[in-house]
């Protein structure tokens, strides 16, 4: 994958360059960009894969070349890299598939490259804007804040969603993460393709395995992905969880 640097400091262009050109797959597109304007033109020029994009830059900057990027038929995936986090929600309402804070981490610099196939018009429309923002429907992909900075994961790979306190945990293929989103609000954007188990927990339902009752009489409900790990089923979603599995 081909990747446009675009940063005003000649030492952070320098450092990003190196930390790409350390992975496999990757190759380092030249000249780098040091504004927006610029930015803007070698992408017309060199048609990049990915654009590590600043933020706080002279002229145009790194959200309003975002915001410009859109437009386009077939856009780059655009991962911010900068010093500031305060713009994590701005930048995903114009499609940032990544948001990594300086100093950037090797490691989370080649998760964001991973996730950062290039999406087309509709996937950038519907990424991760709320349907009652977006008018389009439900988002594709759900944002969550973690220590790797804003993670982005993709709606098929979620497995649960489960409430605790004033927080969501969100079960995925890859781990979990904590969400600050009322379960609700999931349940009302994505209730076609996850069920309520209980008062606190909603299941994606395609990776409903099977429902098995315990000696003591309780309900556990195994997903796959888990490993063997069950969920509870309250006695008033049991007979929801049956009818359901009938038509899968």
């Amino acid at each position: 994958m081909n990747v446009l640097i675009v940063d005003d400091e000649p030492l952070a262009r320098e450092r990003l360059g190196r930390l790409v050109g350390e992975l496999d797959g990757y190759r380092v597109l030249e000249p780098a960009a040091s504004n927006g304007e610029e930015a803007l033109s070698l992408i017309e020029e060199l048609r990049p894969d990915v654009v590590l994009l600043d933020i706080r830059m002279p002229g145009l900057d790194g959200l309003q070349v975002a915001a410009k990027l859109c437009e386009m038929d077939a856009p780059p995936a655009v991962i911010f890299c900068t010093a500031h986090d305060e713009f994590a929600l701005e930048a995903f309402q114009v499609s940032a598939v990544g948001y990594l804070v300086k100093p950037v981490r090797p490691e989370h610099l080649a998760e964001a490259l991973k996730k950062a196939e290039r999406p087309n018009r509709v996937q950038l429309a519907a990424l991760t804007r709320p349907a009652a923002v977006s008018g389009t429907g439900p988002r594709s992909h759900i944002s969550a804040r973690t220590r790797k900075g804003i993670e982005l994961i993709p709606l098929e790979d979620v497995i649960y969603f489960i409430a605790d306190h004033k927080y969501v945990t969100l079960r995925h293929a890859g781990g979990e993460v904590l969400l600050d989103e009322p379960l609700k609000s999931l349940e009302d954007e994505f209730g076609e393709r996850f069920v309520r188990i209980h008062r606190n927990a909603l299941v994606f339902r395609d990776r409903i395995e099977r429902l098995q009752r315990t000696p003591l009489g309780h309900f556990q409900l195994y997903l796959k992905g888990l490993d063997g790990e069950a969920l509870t089923v309250s006695r008033r979603h049991v007979a929801g969880v049956r009818k359901l599995m009938q038509n899968l």
